[in-house]
């Protein structure tokens, strides 16, 4: 199959900051991305905006709720037969999170601490949307 002629979908990364650090997650171990990290997000679903699916995202993976702020910045990236947009966008947190669902562990990380990760490829495809940031 021809990815150029796939439909493209989209996920979204919330890129919450705090004091020239950025917060990531570690997956747990198990499937593709296991022991990668990453910045928290995931696939839109039907008739959600990237706002929408932020809110839902942060929800399902931590039990806390965020402000969806100002579109950073998208990659692309090809997972199995699909090809998928990455928007980054920025969030607000209005709580820490309460709880780890899908990472086994959190950081609030700076530009050499992030670099330094092993990142998921789509998420340092966003590296230059946030790395002037954490500046």
């Amino acid at each position: 199959m021809s990815y150029s002629s796939s439909p493209v979908c989209r996920s979204v990364a919330g890129i919450a900051l705090r004091k020239a650090r950025v917060l990531v997650g570690r997956r747990k171990p198990g499937g593709a991305l296991g022991g990668k990290w990453e910045f928290p997000g995931g696939k839109r679903e039907p008739g959600e905006s990237d706002e929408d699916a932020l809110i839902r995202e942060y929800d399902e993976e931590f039990g806390v709720a965020v402000a969806v702020g100002a579109f950073l910045g998208e990659s692309q990236f090809v997972n199995g037969d699909k090809r998928y947009g990455l928007a980054a966008l920025l969030v607000e947190l209005q709580a820490e999170p309460a709880e780890l669902r899908e990472h086994d562990e959190l950081r609030w990380v700076d530009a050499v601490g992030l670099v330094a990760l092993d990142l998921a490829e789509s998420d340092r495809a966003l590296l230059p949307f946030v790395l002037p940031l954490l500046a």
